[in-house]
């Protein structure tokens, strides 16, 4: 993929198959590292898929027999020296506390190092497309922090739906507007 960013909406999109109702998008910036965690609260992963899951012919998808999204996003952090992990808790064994957690790590000064791209965007869709889910998104950087909590959306809103058209303009906007705050393009 030509973003990051682009890797983050298929895994959290993953996330949401995975019946997910709290999804945390987090992004760790220094100037030589970018971390992105994605955590959510699904059904998670037995053993057995959960040492697959990075293996390009590892997927759940019954319209073809092969998924990208984990071994592509991995290949783009260890291309910089980085890394990816994933912990997987399933709701057989944690009935009370499974979920999902993929931390990919990047140096950002590597020739191979993938752009973020547009996260706002990214953001934007995913809630667009699964207002119901609770959203978390947080990129700390050096210079400051951008934040959005849906659950602190929804409360202001009240009964006005988060994919409504306007709100989505606002969302995205009020991250762009954090971002410029933070020093950041």
């Amino acid at each position: 993929m030509k973003e990051l960013s682009l890797n983050i909406l298929d895994i959290a999109q993953n996330s949401v198959k995975a019946g997910a109702d709290t999804v945390k998008i987090i992004l760790n910036e220094t100037a030589e590292i970018l971390t992105i965690e994605i955590r959510d609260n699904g059904c998670g992963m037995k053993p057995d898929f959960l040492k697959s899951v990075s293996d390009p012919f590892t997927t759940t998808r019954t319209t073809r027999k092969v998924g990208l999204g984990i071994p592509l996003f991995k290949l783009a952090s260890q291309q910089t020296g980085g890394d990816l992990k994933i912990t997987s808790r399933h709701k057989d064994e944690f009935p009370d506390s499974h979920g999902t957690e993929v931390i990919a790590s990047f140096y950002k000064n590597h020739l191979d190092f993938t752009p973020l791209g547009d996260i706002v965007s990214t953001v934007t869709v995913l809630i667009q497309g699964q207002p119901g889910i609770r959203w978390i998104f947080e990129h700390k950087t050096q210079k400051g922090s951008v934040k959005l909590d849906t659950d602190e959306l929804k409360a202001v809103l009240g009964d006005v739906p988060l994919d409504t058209f306007e709100v989505i303009v606002w969302i995205g906007e009020y991250l762009k507007e954090q971002y410029l705050e933070a020093g950041q393009n």
